[in-house]
């Protein structure tokens, strides 16, 4: 997200956490301006900072000035980092893009190392497609970490995530399926697929 307005429309539904991208090659890229700065910190929703293979000082730095919670990482993080942005005392949720089971592989050297994983559909694009994986293959995944699932998420997708049992999974991110422009959010759209996914 980054329009304050819209934002703040946001921050009254129910949702637990509201996410900002600091990558700059992202059509959602939050620059670090006044105006941004003091809507997003003062946010009293759990904010979570997204970033691509940054530098840990620079995503500290961010993290500080926007006080984020959480730290979602969609590159080729390592686990180190990782560790370490969590002795920082942030939440780490790093990013797995998935096609087969096999990519489930990927996860195991963060074992007990994130808060959270983040299942997106493989593309050659960082920051997602906007498709939907099969989401069959995440009886394969057998990790202790829970995961969050996104990818291809829009407003009739209601029914095909209540099927999904998993004994970690732990929500879901929302994002092109529920905008208007890139970074705005349809805000009654929101309202209505989290009021019927959680009746």
């Amino acid at each position: 997200m980054r329009d304050p307005i819209n934002i703040c429309d946001v921050e009254t539904l129910d949702v637990d956490c509201l996410g900002f991208i600091f990558y700059a090659r992202s059509p959602r890229y939050v620059p670090e301006k006044n105006k941004y700065i003091e809507t997003i910190s003062n946010c009293k929703k759990n904010k979570a900072g997204v970033f691509v293979d940054e530098p840990l000082e620079s995503m500290l730095k961010i993290a500080h000035l926007f006080r984020l919670q959480y730290i979602q990482l969609h590159g080729n993080e390592t686990p180190d980092l990782c560790e370490e942005l969590r002795r920082c005392g942030y939440f780490v949720i790093k990013t797995f893009s998935i096609e087969s089971t096999a990519d489930f592989h990927h996860t195991e050297k963060y074992r007990h190392i994130c808060n959270y994983f983040l299942f997106d559909t493989k593309t050659t694009l960082y920051g997602g497609s906007g498709k939907r994986f099969d989401w069959s293959l995440l009886n394969a995944y057998q990790n202790e970490t829970p995961f969050l699932l996104s990818g291809g998420l829009t407003p009739d997708c209601v029914e095909d995530l209540k099927k999904i049992i998993h004994p970690q999974f732990a929500g879901i991110d929302l994002n092109s399926g529920f905008e208007i422009l890139p970074a705005l959010k349809d805000v009654r759209l929101l309202k209505d697929f989290i009021e019927k996914l959680k009746s």
